[in-house]
């Protein structure tokens, strides 16, 4: 089963509209265009859908996103409005894709850059993954590991101890995605008894400077996306490979 990642794509109202580095919209085309060829099964968006939190934004990112072949299903970033997110389409938190379950998480804080699961989704995630040992894969918005540019670190999952604490005790989740970092980033990340592979993506819009001290955009980089090939079979059990593609 192939999963895509988009992320980031910071529309505006106006698909005319610049962004510092490119026009979102134009950008956003590409990349869709892109991944509907890659054929994949099913497409996460990963937050930060609009820029100037507009129901045209929004309305845009469906009329563009049903150029995909398969389903999708997206999350709210900390830009987003999840009101009007919701009236065009249903915010969901879980997802079976073949043999393996996705489970996705609203980091959002209102009005705030950062991002929080809070005690209640904690428990709830707790209790989900004991319910359940299908393999796993989770997606967010923000990071739940620091990703070594000073200024995104303190914006990113600010509860992430209590998260990777109670990831710690299922060695079930395998995979986790994240967007808000506008770049690419690949972890193993060790917690408990439990080793989770921990990927960012690159923006559909602008690219930040990896390793930068305060915000930078990086003009060299260009937008993209990030496949996540799925396998499980009786006798390796679960599998998978993931990479990072960029449009011209």
């Amino acid at each position: 089963m192939r999963v895509v990642q988009i992320t980031d794509a910071h529309l505006r109202a106006d698909t005319q509209a610049r962004s510092r580095a490119g026009i979102p919209w134009r950008q956003f085309e590409q990349v869709i265009n892109a991944v509907a060829a890659e054929q994949p099964d099913l497409v996460l968006f990963t937050g930060d859908v609009s820029q100037d939190e507009s129901v045209a934004s929004y309305a845009l990112a469906v009329k563009g996103l049903a150029a995909l072949p398969c389903p999708w299903y997206w999350l709210a970033g900390n830009h987003d409005q999840q009101a009007l997110m919701a009236a065009e389409r249903p915010l969901v938190e879980e997802v079976e894709v073949g043999s393996w379950r996705l489970l996705l998480l609203n980091t959002q804080v209102a009005g705030e850059p950062h991002g929080e699961l809070g005690n209640k989704q904690l428990a709830t995630l707790a209790e989900r993954l004991q319910a359940d040992n299908r393999p796993t894969l989770i997606a967010m918005h923000h990071p739940p590991v620091d990703v070594g540019a000073v200024w995104m670190d303190a914006i990113g999952l600010q509860d992430r101890d209590a998260f990777w604490h109670v990831l710690g005790k299922h060695t079930h989740v395998h995979i986790i995605l994240f967007g808000h970092a506008h770049q690419a980033y690949a972890e193993h990340h060790r917690s408990g008894d439990a080793t989770i592979d921990v990927y960012g993506c690159p923006a559909m819009a602008d690219q930040f400077l990896p390793g930068a001290e305060h915000f930078a955009i990086d003009e060299a980089s260009r937008p993209g996306y990030r496949i996540v090939d799925l396998h499980w079979s009786e006798l390796a059990g679960s599998e998978w490979q993931s990479w990072i593609e960029r449009i011209d």
